[in-house]
C-alpha cells in the first residue's frame, strides 16, 4: 500500500527537484551576463532545487503523504486485527456459519474500502503533486517577464541535463540573479 503514495512522491520530486542533476546556483554570479543579446539561459534543475516555493510544496507534499499513509497503516492493522478475531473465532467454533458467512462480507466490504482508501489518497496526492508544479513553473515564468522588463531579452531558455541545449555561453546565464529573484519576492509575499 505504501507503494502507490511513494511513487506520487518519487514523481514530485522528480519534477521538483530533479534528483542527480547539478544543483548548484549557477555560474553567472550576479548581473555578468551582458543585458540585451537577445538570450538568456536559466539551469532550470537549479532553479528549481534552490526555489524556496518548491522546497515548501514538496515539504507539504512530503507531510500530506506521511499523514496518509499513517492514516492508511492506522486502518491496515485495524483490519488485519478483524481478520485475525474472525480467524480465530471460526477455528474454535465459537461462531456459527451465518455469523461466518456476514463476517466474510463485512471484512471483504472492509478490505475493498481499504483498497479504495489507498487508490483515492494516492490519486489525489498525485493531482496535488501535478497541480504543485505548474504553480511553481508559473510563479517562474511570471518573474522572468518581470525579470525581463529590465533586461530586455528577446528569449530566455531553460537549461535542463539532459535536454536540447548542449552548450552556452556561460556570459548568458541568468540563473543566479533569477534564484536570488525569486527567492525574494516568494519570501516577501508569503510574509503577508
Amino acid at each position: 500500500m505504501r507503494h502507490t503514495m511513494t511513487a506520487a512522491t518519487v514523481a514530485l520530486m522528480g519534477l521538483l527537484a530533479v534528483t542527480g542533476c547539478k544543483t548548484d546556483a549557477g555560474t553567472s554570479g550576479g548581473a555578468s551576463y551582458a543585458d540585451g543579446k537577445g538570450i538568456a539561459f536559466v539551469e532550470l534543475d537549479s532553479v528549481i532545487a534552490n526555489f524556496d516555493m518548491a522546497k515548501d510544496i514538496t515539504a507539504d507534499l512530503e507531510e500530506k503523504q506521511k499523514n496518509s499513509e499513517a492514516e492508511l497503516t492506522a486502518k491496515s492493522q485495524a483490519f488485519d486485527r478483524d481478520v485475525r478475531d474472525y480467524q480465530n473465532k471460526a477455528q474454535k467454533g465459537l461462531i456459527t456459519r451465518a455469523t461466518a458467512a456476514e463476517m466474510e462480507q463485512t471484512l471483504a466490504q472492509q478490505q475493498q474500502s481499504l483498497l479504495a482508501l489507498r487508490d483515492e489518497m494516492a490519486l489525489n496526492l498525485n493531482e496535488e503533486s501535478v497541480v504543485a508544479q505548474r504553480q511553481v513553473l508559473e510563479y517562474i515564468n511570471q518573474y522572468l517577464a518581470e525579470f525581463n522588463k529590465d533586461h530586455n531579452f528577446q528569449y530566455i531558455l531553460a537549461k535542463q541535463f539532459p535536454g536540447p541545449i548542449l552548450y552556452s555561453d556561460t556570459t548568458l546565464d541568468i540563473t543566479v540573479d533569477v534564484i536570488a529573484g525569486l527567492n525574494a519576492k516568494y519570501n516577501s509575499e508569503k510574509k503577508k
